[in-house]
């Protein structure tokens, strides 16, 4: 009877986790949202921008929100570091594409990583935040203008939502994860993810 009445408090209680990818090219800014969204989920303070170096290999960053246990994986953005990218997607609910939206210079690089991004089969369906970052810079272009420049038609095959912000100060974090989450939660691929899952842990 414990076990039953266990059982049921661990279905109704036990928040739903989810994997979390932050991609895009080399200073961007990854890893600083990845400091920024654990300082404001955390009410921590991250490490000092001056302290963040970039990323080789990954940095992992954990959260909790309302129902929902969120674990990002921030990965290196170097040109020799992308071809690890892969090996972390089969398992991502969601991904985060970090662009400078400042640096007009890198857009193409962006869209160019990006694409390949959207072309694997090991990401399909998996929501899309792409955050325009930096826009706290005066080279900032806003959120439609990049979004004109990317034109990615790959964007009608999964659900994905322009974000403008800055992971310097914190603007449009918030906003981004919170859409991010809601997505993660009525996605067809969580559902996969998580029968995946269930079946793994009966085995």
């Amino acid at each position: 009877m414990f076990s039953l009445f266990y059982g049921l408090w661990q279905h109704v209680f036990s928040k739903a986790e989810f994997h979390v990818l932050i991609l895009g090219v080399h200073k961007a800014g990854k890893t600083t949202l990845l400091e920024k969204v654990k300082s404001i989920y955390l009410k921590e303070e991250g490490l000092p921008h001056d302290r963040i170096v970039p990323t080789v290999g990954l940095n992992i960053g954990r959260i909790e929100d309302a129902n929902v246990k969120l674990v990002f994986w921030d990965l290196g953005g170097q040109p020799g570091l992308r071809t690890i990218w892969e090996k972390y997607y089969e398992e991502a609910h969601a991904v985060i594409y970090v662009i400078d939206s400042a640096a007009a210079s890198s857009f193409e690089d962006a869209k160019s990583a990006l694409e390949k991004v959207l072309h694997h089969e090991d990401l399909q369906g998996a929501p899309l935040l792409i955050f325009a970052n930096k826009q706290e810079l005066p080279a900032a272009v806003t959120e439609e203008e990049l979004a004109r420049h990317l034109h990615l038609k790959e964007l009608d095959e999964r659900p994905y939502m322009f974000q403008a912000g800055s992971a310097h100060d914190g603007t449009g974090i918030k906003a981004g994860i919170d859409w991010l989450v809601e997505e993660m939660e009525r996605s067809k691929r969580t559902e996969v993810l998580m029968a995946r899952t269930e079946t793994a842990e009966k085995i």
